[in-house]
């Protein structure tokens, strides 16, 4: 957001902050379109930058601001269609916006990307003109759907219209009407029609030279005159206006002021007529001078106007720096920059603060998407393409994006993974395993802490399982459990509990030897904590059980040591606090214990007698 700071009367110390703007574009639904299609503009410009080389990086550059510009009208289209059908003012609003960013861009494209020479140059101006002057059209299509449009009151309002915007062929066919309707002035339409016809107009091709147009055009220019002079129009005040028109009289054409209805119209006619050869650098001078004479003083420069003298001034930051403050989102000087930057355009102009224009304005961007509950995906392409700044942007904006379901938190996990974002990924882990907890759901708990690989955070809630399994007798999330892997030796808990379930396993599926074996393990090898060593025990009792001895001697020596450290690790006190059912498993686990060695002895020396 942009903030200004207002010092009160008080001075700095009563100052006060107002939000003066905000991007608050991003949240206008039928906007969407713009900022998804560009983004693909956008990332396809920078993975193609290795690509552009040669005659034909010009091409390619040109074609990626005409996609940019064919966005901005399909969303123009899109916001009319709704202003219409719902008589929406805001969306009216809107729709002038896109119109003027179309119109910049448009103009921006010609001068800056292209970099149309003289010659090519005017017709670019005039297909820029045809395309965003409109107007006019209604009363166009009004005149040419009627019965007879030379009778038309405004007939030769729309033949004054296509004069004006150089559609010469458009011109001579409505002319060719009023011929027809007229055969006393059949001659002077012919004229008129010849001179029209005859008029020479740059190319876009390398088919002839300046000076061969120049030379043309001055022929052409004479012989227009030689019939003003001579009176052949006297009779017909409408062609008399439009062979002034012809000549580049200003006074004529500036008659037609309410036709052209802006001054970059008025300043593309009158270069037609008068000066069609024009270089890129003679623009300034013939657009300010025609901006003063169209305004006449009548009213002060819009904020669009300034904007358009600037690029006619080939003052690219001024350009840009009007239109971040006229335009009510970062979009348009944002993909406006990086295309210059990418048309080597802007390479000297740093800001003091070290990053370059392109970047600032690509960081405004894409912090504003960051904003948003969807479109903030779309901003970390534009982190990744700011050399400078942009992992740092990147890395405070992603801590900041509400985690509210499983599925966005695995989104923006991949994201960080994907940059080796290792911090990040650890805060999300965190932030999702305690979510998770709070919830009492242990297994996603247990999977978001092994992946932050936090060992602590994975003891505690391996406790909370092995606690779960005392009160509940089985074990949940089973699958997660036995898929452990390595992952299990992220924390000694962990490992137990693993190691733990395996036990269990073995035992289900009748491997009681693996199964005593292992748990003697845990015990022996200290991988369990002392407090769950009576559960192991009691877990041994059905395995001492067994008609089959499993326990050899060794191993029920072992077994007894473990229970005597257990009940020698309490102090009588607390052997006297023990409640009955404790004291109950000692002694049978005792007995078991002692019925198993005497199985054992016998056995063994069964074997040693045999």
């Amino acid at each position: 957001s942009e903030v200004s700071f207002y010092h009160g009367e008080g001075g700095p110390s009563s100052s006060r902050v107002f939000v003066v703007r905000r991007d608050q574009d991003i949240y206008i639904q039928t906007l969407r379109k713009l900022f998804n299609e560009s983004h693909g503009i956008f990332v396809g410009l920078q993975r193609s930058e290795e690509e552009l080389a040669g005659k034909s990086r010009k091409a390619q550059l040109v074609q990626v601001s005409k996609n940019y510009r064919s966005v901005i009208r399909a969303c123009m289209e899109d916001m009319h269609q709704a202003a219409s059908k719902f008589v929406s003012w805001p969306c009216f609003f809107q729709v002038s916006i896109l119109s003027a960013m179309e119109l910049i861009w448009n103009l921006c494209e010609i001068l800056f990307v292209e970099a149309a020479a003289a010659g090519p140059l005017l017709l670019r101006l005039l297909d820029w003109v045809r395309l965003h002057v409109c107007d006019v059209d209604n009363m166009v299509r009004e005149v040419l759907s009627s019965e007879n449009p030379s009778k038309h009151e405004l007939f030769w309002n729309v033949v004054d219209v296509f004069v004006l915007q150089g559609r010469m062929d458009e011109a001579r066919h409505l002319l060719s009407k009023e011929a027809s309707a007229n055969p006393a002035s059949m001659n002077m339409y012919k004229i008129l029609d010849d001179l029209m016809k005859k008029m020479p107009m740059p190319s876009l091709g390398n088919t002839q030279t300046l000076t061969e147009m120049e030379l043309k055009w001055q022929h052409w220019h004479e012989e227009c005159q030689r019939y003003l002079q001579d009176g052949t129009f006297a009779s017909n005040s409408h062609m008399e206006s439009i062979c002034k028109i012809l000549l580049g009289d200003e006074d004529a054409i500036l008659e037609k002021k309410e036709l052209m209805t802006t001054w970059y119209h008025f300043l593309v006619t009158r270069l037609l007529y008068s000066h069609p050869t024009v270089k890129p650098m003679e623009l300034r001078f013939y657009a300010q001078s025609s901006m003063d004479l169209f305004l006449g003083g009548e009213s002060s420069p819009e904020p669009l106007d300034t904007i358009l003298m600037a690029a006619f001034e080939f003052e690219m930051h001024q350009v840009i720096k009007e239109c971040s403050i006229a335009l009510s989102n970062w979009w348009f000087v944002a993909h406006l920059t990086d295309l210059l930057d990418h048309c080597k355009l802007l390479q000297s102009h740093n800001l003091y603060f070290g990053s370059n224009m392109r970047e600032f304005l690509l960081l405004e961007y894409a912090s504003g998407l960051f904003s948003h509950h969807s479109l903030w995906q779309l901003g970390v392409d534009y982190f990744d393409h700011c050399p400078e700044y942009g992992r740092v942007y990147l890395e405070l904006h992603i801590e900041r994006i509400p985690l509210n379901t499983e599925q966005k938190a695995l989104k923006v996990l991949r994201i960080c993974e994907q940059r080796q974002m290792h911090e990040q990924v650890r805060s999300i882990c965190k932030i999702m395993a305690m979510k998770a907890l709070r919830n009492n759901r242990l297994g996603s708990a247990l999977s978001w802490s092994i992946r932050a690989k936090d060992a602590a955070f994975a003891t505690l809630i391996s406790d909370r399982f092995l606690k779960d399994y005392c009160e509940r007798g089985c074990f949940s999330d089973l699958d997660l459990i036995d898929n452990l892997g390595p992952s299990m030796l992220l924390s000694d808990r962990l490992t137990f509990l693993g190691k733990y379930r395996e036990f269990h396993r073995l035992y289900g599926e009748k491997r009681f030897s693996e199964a005593a074996k292992l748990l003697l393990m845990l015990m022996t090898a200290h991988i369990a904590p002392c407090s769950f060593w009576m559960t192991l025990l009691t877990d041994a009792l059905p395995l001492l059980e067994q008609k089959e001895v499993i326990f050899s001697a060794e191993q029920t020596y072992e077994l007894m040591r473990c229970l005597e450290d257990l009940t020698a690790g309490k102090s009588d006190k607390q052997k006297f606090q023990d409640d009955d059912v404790e004291t109950m498993k000692v002694e049978m686990l005792r007995l078991a214990l002692a019925r198993n060695l005497a199985r054992v002895i016998v056995k063994e020396g069964t074997l040693e007698g045999s």
